[in-house]
């Protein structure tokens, strides 16, 4: 099931940036994958990254070693391990992070919880990455409307 969101299209076809699905993924397993790795790997295993299921304990464990091969195969060094969150706050529907508060309210929207707790996972995941300090946030507004929150700029839903 590969999605790659309407706010990350300029690179979907050439997969030159890491889609936030796989970043899902790499995070739901424990893989912090260098840009320099994903670069390295051929078309065909990007989107293998972005097809394969990573939801089971075994989905998860087939995909993180899928990756370690994969970077393996083009002569990368082994990606780092990440610490896992037991319960990472994409999975928690009732408690918006003060990230993403605070990333709303720069732009002049006031998300609630019950808009947050209407979000699957990898859409909760994608604001938080949106919303984080290190991440430029021109996509976080175009997210917000892509998963409803906004029917347009500035109007909340």
């Amino acid at each position: 099931m590969s999605q790659v969101f309407q706010f990350e299209q300029d690179f979907a076809d050439s997969l030159r940036c890491v889609p936030m699905r796989v970043r899902y993924n790499l995070d739901t397993c424990g893989i912090k994958l260098k840009l320099t790795h994903w670069h390295a790997l051929p078309w065909g295993d990007r989107q293998l990254l972005l097809d394969l299921p990573c939801q089971s304990e075994a989905d998860i464990a087939a995909y993180r070693q899928r990756v370690y091969d994969l970077v393996a195969a083009q002569g990368g060094d082994r990606p780092a391990d990440l610490p896992l969150d037991p319960q990472p706050a994409w999975l928690n529907a009732h408690q918006i992070p003060d990230s993403v508060q605070q990333q709303g309210q720069r732009v002049g929207v006031c998300l609630t919880t019950e808009q947050w707790s209407r979000l699957d996972p990898l859409q909760r995941f994608a604001l938080i990455k949106l919303s984080q300090s290190s991440h430029e946030h021109q996509n976080f507004l175009p997210a917000l409307r892509e998963f409803g929150v906004l029917q347009s700029a500035g109007s909340e839903a």
